[in-house]
């Protein structure tokens, strides 16, 4: 199971903020930083808390020709779950100011939650034809294609990516599951590398980086990154797996076993772990 970061980006994207919109941002935490957040972060937030929607709507009352309200807004909105109040907002944010970039990005984020991968396209490409530079557009188009097996075109959006932004750790571990995806390991193992350094605390390029060890034959060093996913996430249904994955190619049965078990009590749906968790047993 190949999955997008989990920790260390967030959802939406503005730019400079006026200061009313800045103080209600410093209470929407990660809410009002740039880059992107994996859909599986975006209900739990607090930034889509009814509190903090009845401040940003007091906001939009009170500048209602302010496209960064309705941006924030929609944001807000978009982790709270509320896509179609979302989209109205950032078309509206557009209608004000038909450059505003960021809402393009925000809205294509918006679409792709939707399951309209379409028209998140569309608006990535009006993200970047109006800042060519915008690095995020390019993480995220990139995430829409590699999701619908058109790696070549992901490579490129990721590669344009990682030009623009070398701090950026999701273009380069993204970047890495394509190559992963194409058996390139020993690039996509570089590209998970560079990830870890720049997020050291975040849990997936370790689990990515696990796999693609895995996959060249090094279980030992994939044991490692499998280790290092599960002590930074506990609840990690997918590193205890690959933990179990890690310890059984290593001869070490009794203790995949355990890996298996937990992994089943965060998931019980996943089937391959009940199968791996039998054979363990049966090696044991």
């Amino acid at each position: 199971m190949r999955v997008d970061l989990t920790k260390f980006m967030t959802a939406f994207a503005w730019p400079r903020l006026g200061p009313v919109l800045a103080v209600i941002c410093a209470s929407l935490l990660s809410a009002c930083q740039s880059g992107t957040l994996p859909s599986s972060d975006i209900a739990g937030a607090q930034a889509g808390s009814d509190a903090n929607l009845q401040s940003l709507s007091a906001v939009v009352n009170r500048t209602p020709s302010d496209p960064n309200a309705y941006n924030i807004r929609g944001a807000a909105l978009g982790k709270a779950r509320r896509y179609e109040e979302a989209i109205a907002d950032f078309n509206r944010a557009l209608q004000l100011n038909p450059r505003f970039y960021q809402a393009y990005a925000n809205r294509g984020l918006v679409y792709r939650f939707m399951g309209n991968n379409d028209q998140a396209v569309q608006d990535y490409d009006r993200a970047i034809q109006v800042n060519p530079n915008y690095a995020t557009a390019y993480i995220r188009r990139g995430n829409v294609y590699r999701k619908s097996s058109q790696l070549a075109r992901a490579l490129e959006d990721y590669n344009r990516a990682v030009q623009l932004q070398r701090t950026n750790p999701e273009a380069f571990h993204n970047r890495g599951l394509v190559y992963q995806a194409q058996n390139l390991h020993n690039f996509a193992l570089e590209d998970f590398t560079t990830a870890i350094g720049l997020a050291p605390q975040a849990p997936a390029p370790y689990n990515a980086r696990g796999e693609s060890y895995l996959a060249v034959g090094d279980a030992r060093s994939a044991l490692d990154d499998f280790n290092a996913v599960v002590s930074r996430q506990r609840s990690n249904a997918q590193g205890w797996y690959n933990q179990g994955r890690a310890l059984q190619a290593l001869g070490r049965n009794s203790e995949a076993v355990s890996s298996y078990q937990k992994s089943l009590t965060l998931n019980p749906k996943n089937n391959a772990a009940k199968q791996a968790l039998e054979t363990a047993r049966r090696a044991g």
